[in-house]
């Protein structure tokens, strides 16, 4: 699975990266205009969301929130178990076959953290990211839902997950989906009826990542900061070429 990663860049980056406007957000009254580096993304916060304009049909960027809450249900409490959604089985679940077909996402990523279990009571955080350190998207898909109590709607994702690759099985079985940046429109783009671009929710190239690990302080979301992706000076790793 993927519950924690990091989104350290600001706006204009985000923009650059991947080619998009920015709009305001016209939904959630909790939102904020600008965002501050988070080196903890963590389930139920609002982040930093890339899709196309329903108008448009143009690239543009927003937040949501993390979990996502179908357009059927009948309250946000979903939300809590499905900040993943597994690869395989997008197009058969009521969760998110409806997303699948019309609301893809690509959320802007700096890292990830996974963690790996060393005993019953023991797991060692990793961080993973690009080897140049390079901004990256993870694969989602994005919901509208209404709250009618509170007459606002609320808009979420989840992040789609797949088998991992040689680096990732390392370290645990599931890796989120990493969109390449030749990819991009093709995965937004709306697709015509049995051309899904499901052949993108694949392992991304392990040689293209680097991983390491880091303190477990990373385990508590009320821990943020740039220390939280520093090596572990207990026992530095050479996965993926980080120490090569």
């Amino acid at each position: 699975m993927c519950g924690r990663y990091v989104s350290r860049a600001d706006k204009q980056r985000i923009a650059e990266s991947f080619g998009v406007r920015i709009v305001p957000e016209n939904y959630d009254p909790d939102f904020t205009p600008d965002w501050v580096p988070n080196y903890n993304v963590a389930p139920q916060t609002r982040n930093p969301v890339v899709r196309l304009n329903s108008e448009t049909g143009q690239r543009e960027l927003t937040t949501m929130r993390w979990g996502l809450v179908p357009f059927w249900a009948k309250d946000a409490k979903l939300a809590y178990s499905t900040i993943n959604a597994r690869a395989e089985t997008l197009a058969s679940s009521a969760l998110y076959r409806a997303a699948l077909k019309s609301r893809r996402c690509l959320i802007p990523v700096d890292a990830f953290y996974e963690w790996k279990k060393l005993d019953a009571k023991n797991k060692q955080p990793f961080a993973i990211s690009m080897k140049d350190d390079s901004l990256f998207a993870f694969a989602g898909l994005w919901e509208t839902w209404k709250d009618k109590a509170a007459d606002h709607q609320l808009e979420t994702y989840t992040v789609i997950t797949t088998d991992p690759n040689e680096l990732m099985q390392t370290i645990h079985d599931r890796m989120p989906v990493i969109v390449a940046r030749e990819d991009y429109a093709r995965w937004l783009a709306p697709a015509q009826p049995g051309q899904l671009p499901t052949d993108l929710l694949r392992p991304y190239p392990p040689e293209e990542m680097k991983a390491w690990k880091v303190s477990k302080a990373v385990g508590n979301t009320r821990n943020n900061g740039p220390q939280l992706m520093k090596p572990d000076q207990d026992a530095l790793p050479k996965i993926g070429g980080l120490f090569n």
